[in-house]
């Protein structure tokens, strides 16, 4: 069972955290939580968000239903938010339920890693004295996908 959003609203953790634990045979939860930073050195005043829905769901859809198979998890969530974020804001939510905690915390890990490097959102900084950039993909980011 996958749970998977694209959305402008925010959303609340702990209640989606909570919907995993009703799983028969459970018997843990990995999660991560991303929230929009900002560098003290060139301070970010929003983060843009964009993506093609057609290309965007579906490519979540498979990566969480590779989690599920690979991992042998009996639930996962990701929810994706889009649009004008701002620093603190939360972006996104990974959480994998599974009988034992390693393949749970290897799913989110798993799942956080494959969505930098494999789904289609696009990114743009807008920072406080005016300028914007989208941001580029990072080596290290491909890296720690390479690992699975």
């Amino acid at each position: 069972m996958s749970k998977v959003l694209v959305q402008t609203e925010d959303f609340s953790p702990g209640a989606e955290l909570d919907a995993l634990l009703g799983l028969p045979g459970i018997g843990g939860i990995g999660s991560f939580l991303g929230v929009v930073r900002s560098d003290a050195a060139n301070p970010i005043a929003a983060l843009s968000l964009e993506h093609y829905p057609a290309m965007t769901l579906p490519a979540l859809q498979a990566i969480a239903a590779q989690a599920e198979q690979r991992f042998a998890l009996l639930g996962c969530t990701i929810i994706h938010r889009v649009g004008r974020l701002l620093p603190g804001d939360r972006i996104v939510l990974v959480a994998a339920a599974a009988p034992h905690r390693q393949p749970a915390l290897d799913a989110t890990a798993f799942l956080i890693d494959w969505l930098k490097t494999q789904a289609p959102f696009w990114k743009k900084e807008t920072f406080q004295n005016g300028t914007a950039a989208w941001v580029a993909a990072r080596p290290c980011d491909d890296e720690a996908a390479s690992r699975w």
